[in-house]
């Protein structure tokens, strides 16, 4: 490696553990178990896996699983993305290493699996309903979350790209879900 390489590479490590070490101190500060954010967020990760083991279809859970697997980590690698970048962020979290584990984790999948249950079960078209789904997502509960603190959007960040990303989600892991439900068919 050379020298301005590994300089480079010291230089982004060190800055990495300063952010790291400001983000505990905002979190010890803000967000820490004393908060009562701190509870709700703990509710949004706790109530909806509650309600998907006692609600889960046994005989697709593994599909509902794979499905809602999917939605988690598009909408995780997003987040991510999204918070890194700038565009977003959460001030309220369960770690502070893990800024939006709430809905990535449980909350916006868990809500995606069982709707996609719904669908599977009621014979429903699953493109059409994800919209009004994401939708929903988008308009009305994302500015629920920013009504409370609980999110806030930076730059050209709006509620029509959050729709438009929930239903993109959507999309793509019902797509990856079909292809695997094929080659399972195909064997």
């Amino acid at each position: 490696m050379q020298e301005k390489q590994r300089e480079q590479l010291d230089n982004i490590r060190s800055i990495r553990q300063q952010l790291t070490e400001l983000e505990i101190e905002y979190w010890q500060s803000f967000s820490d178990f004393a908060a009562w954010q701190s509870w709700l967020v703990i509710a949004m990760i706790v109530v909806p896996l509650l309600i998907l083991f006692f609600t889960i279809d046994k005989r697709k859970a593994l599909l509902i699983g794979f499905f809602g697997f999917n939605y988690h980590v598009w909408f995780m690698y997003t987040n991510t993305l999204g918070e890194k970048l700038g565009l977003w962020e959460y001030p309220y979290q369960i770690l502070p290493f893990l800024p939006s584990f709430a809905l990535d984790a449980s909350l916006v999948p868990i809500v995606f699996m069982l709707f996609y249950q719904w669908t599977l079960n009621h014979s429903k078209n699953v493109y059409v309903y994800a919209i009004v789904l994401s939708a929903i997502l988008a308009f009305v509960f994302k500015p629920i979350l920013v009504a409370i603190d609980f999110f806030q959007m930076y730059e050209w960040v709006d509620y029509f790209f959050l729709f438009i990303t929930y239903y993109g989600f959507f999309l793509i892991s019902i797509l990856i879900t079909n292809l695997f439900r094929w080659l399972k068919k195909k064997a």
